[in-house]
């Protein structure tokens, strides 16, 4: 019988245990988990971002354009390496973007063959609005953990990440 603590991922590496006991399952400890609480974080994510009129891809190009600083502008390359898609997509997200008036095409003032996109006082107000949102939804994803244990917690998972996030990776 599980205790009070035990969770879904304790009883499905319990199940997988009985039934293959020559195998190690303390990886699905982890990463079951990180899975798991991946999906309530998009679920959390999709919320907040709704509630601001925005979806999760709009979200993620005008956060970075918004974090880019004074005037919120990246050039189309910057911006495929901030949200890792590929050209035709950037250029499509871009045009809808431009369409709802969330941002605009410009000539880079450094290179004038080149162009920036830049965020329109609409994007910033509506990606303002949905990182206020988010915060919330997370704060509240997190706070079984007292601020230590967030710490760590982080820090772990950012241990683990360092590989995938190499250039290249």
């Amino acid at each position: 019988m599980p205790d009070a603590a035990s969770d879904e991922v304790d009883r499905i590496v319990d199940a997988w245990a009985r039934e293959r006991p020559d195998l190690d399952f303390a990886p699905l400890q982890v990463l079951s988990r990180v899975a798991r609480l991946s999906r309530h974080l998009d679920r959390a994510r999709r919320a907040a971002f709704a509630a601001s009129g925005l979806e999760p891809w709009e979200f993620d190009v005008l956060a970075a354009l918004r974090r880019a600083g004074h005037p919120a502008a990246l050039s189309p390359k910057a911006l495929l390496q901030q949200t890792l898609v590929s050209s035709g997509t950037m250029t499509n997200r871009i045009d809808r973007l431009v369409s709802s008036g969330l941002v605009v095409r410009a000539t880079d003032p450094h290179d004038g063959r080149g162009v920036i996109v830049e965020l329109t006082a609409r994007g910033r107000e509506r990606v303002d609005a949905a990182i206020g949102e988010l915060l919330v939804g997370e704060t509240a994803l997190l706070e079984r953990l007292s601020p230590a244990e967030q710490e760590r917690l982080a820090g772990l998972l950012r241990k683990l990440s360092l590989d995938f996030d190499e250039p290249g990776a």
